[in-house]
């Protein structure tokens, strides 16, 4: 099986479940930018090699996965949107309900840190404020699709800003919650 088709060739790019679009409609945007941070947080990933890392590790790629629970989405046109399944292709308020416990049982065993934070204690860390920034990007274009009547359900756009604190809380564990060792 070859890579290409040449479909793209044209400038456009096809949704699931049927349809084309351009390829700098905001929908490819959006989820262009998702796989972007799921890119970065696969960076991330192969940069958690110390011991005691293996949490974060497996955090970051149930974020990675996440993510294309929330790509299949914006890559599909609403009228097609009751062909999604729940947390497949369909983000669900449960999703983001998790995020929020994630993030408070983590500042509960890390607090975070009360003064600014700038990124880079670990490299690990350092790509997912990274991630934490594109996930930012992404946040913003889906609230363009929501202002244009191309996103129904906010659902997507709650999990999206829930996902960029809970991106800044695990950075923070990563660089200091779990390891004292700083770089200066």
């Amino acid at each position: 099986m070859k890579i290409y088709t040449k479909r793209g060739d044209d400038g456009t790019t096809g949704l699931l479940h049927g349809g084309r679009v351009d390829k700098d409609d905001w929908r490819t945007e959006a989820y262009g930018t998702t796989d972007e941070a799921v890119s970065a947080l696969g960076l991330a990933r192969a940069e958690l090699l110390e011991p005691g890392d293996g949490e974060w590790a497996h955090r970051v790629l149930a974020v990675q996965r996440a993510l294309f629970v929330v790509g299949a989405q914006l890559a599909t046109h609403p009228d097609h949107w009751p062909q999604l399944s729940d947390e497949v292709s369909r983000v669900t308020a449960t999703m983001v309900d998790e995020l929020e416990s994630e993030i408070d049982a983590l500042t509960q065993r890390f607090p975070l840190p009360q003064e600014f934070t700038v990124p880079g204690g670990r490299r690990p860390g350092a790509a997912i404020d990274l991630s934490r920034t594109i996930v930012r990007r992404a946040e913003r274009q889906v609230v363009h699709l929501h202002r244009v009547g191309l996103l129904p359900d906010e659902t997507v756009l709650r999990y999206l800003n829930r996902l960029s604190d809970y991106l800044f809380v695990l950075a923070r564990c990563v660089e200091g919650g779990a390891h004292t060792r700083t770089r200066d």
